[in-house]
């Protein structure tokens, strides 16, 4: 594959991995999207998505993850299963290793788009439970518990946003956080206490997740004392964190302290005709929505950039975007 220069290699799968080769692919580039062992990324693991423009009466996550695939493949998009494992930035065309081959994948733009992980407890039940009950995003899920008991597990800002939100829906809202005293900012603090349906409790751990369809509540244990109580939920939210899914860019490009990657100018990161996408670059928002929008910003950025290099001449056709360049008056 070593002759063969694409255009632009997507690497992740996910809203943002899959917008970006729409849009790209839509421009007449040769591209490839490495769609990961866990194609469609944390959407696969959503059972039904209500809040994404298009789907009034909902869809689950992984038929929307297929829709978007079949979308960015129906414009040419080449969609390889492969796992990336090493990658060479430090000149063009850029070298993309898939797990297990020797000779390099070329490309003159890369668009990252390899999303984030939520943190999870690590318990055999949580996992079994998870889209019945077991969630990491309040905003996505917190419409199904409408009326119902929920805990939130967690001490930071992301915990307090969460049982904050999730108010809106639960009847009562339980936070459960391993230490007395919280790292959340005193602001986000003092609104979740306020809250009348918010409690917590603290020094505890969750041990289990029961319930045998879905989840019926939870085994907790006192970390001072050892002693251990169930709780009865409908449903749990972890909120201990996200980890973007960026080991392997790092030293390849800039990232921040949490391993986030720096959009240095508009998506093209440190290095240039490297881009990103989505949540590698998302510390705030982590909505689908959001990383297609990002998605789509990355493959104009991209398209951009070659076009200035001379090397994007097909997507300089008439009427291969349909998004704001069309309207930008120096175009018309």
């Amino acid at each position: 594959m070593a002759d063969v220069i694409y255009d632009v290699a997507v690497i992740g799968s996910g809203p943002a991995g899959y917008t970006a080769a729409l849009y790209a692919s839509r421009a007449s580039l040769r591209t490839v999207v490495f769609q990961g062992y866990e194609a469609g990324g944390q959407l696969m693991l959503t059972t039904e998505v209500e809040n994404f423009p298009g789907y009034p009466e909902g869809v689950m996550g992984p038929q929307m993850m297929e829709d978007f695939e079949k979308q960015a493949s129906r414009f040419g998009a080449e969609m390889r299963p492969d796992e990336i494992e090493r990658v060479d930035f430090s000149e063009r065309p850029f070298r993309l290793w898939p797990e297990g081959e020797e000779e390099p994948v070329l490309a003159r733009a890369v668009i990252i788009a390899t999303g984030a992980r939520a943190r999870w407890l690590g318990l055999e039940n949580e996992q079994r439970l998870m889209g019945r009950g077991v969630s990491g995003c309040a905003t996505c899920d917190g419409f199904f518990f409408k009326d119902k008991k929920v805990a939130v597990v967690g001490g930071g800002d992301t915990a307090m946003e969460e049982a904050l939100y999730l108010t809106n829906h639960a009847s009562e809202v339980v936070i459960i956080h391993r230490r007395d005293e919280f790292r959340a900012s005193r602001i986000m603090l003092a609104r979740a206490r306020k809250n009348e349906k918010i409690s917590f409790i603290t020094d505890t751990v969750v041990v289990d997740v029961l319930g045998k369809d879905s989840v019926e509540g939870l085994r907790l244990r006192n970390v001072k004392s050892g002693e251990e109580s169930e709780l009865t939920v409908d449903g749990l939210f972890v909120a201990i964190g996200h980890d973007p899914a960026t080991a392997l860019f790092k030293g390849s490009v800039e990232m921040d302290e949490g391993g986030y990657i720096l959009q240095k100018e508009h998506t093209m990161t440190s290095v240039p005709g490297v881009f990103a996408a989505g949540d590698v670059a998302d510390r705030r928002y982590r909505q689908a929505v959001t990383a297609a929008g990002d998605g789509c910003r990355a493959a104009i950025d991209a398209e951009r950039w070659l076009a200035e290099q001379g090397e994007a001449e097909g997507a300089e056709d008439p009427g291969v975007w349909n998004s704001a360049k069309d309207r930008d008056p120096a175009n018309l």
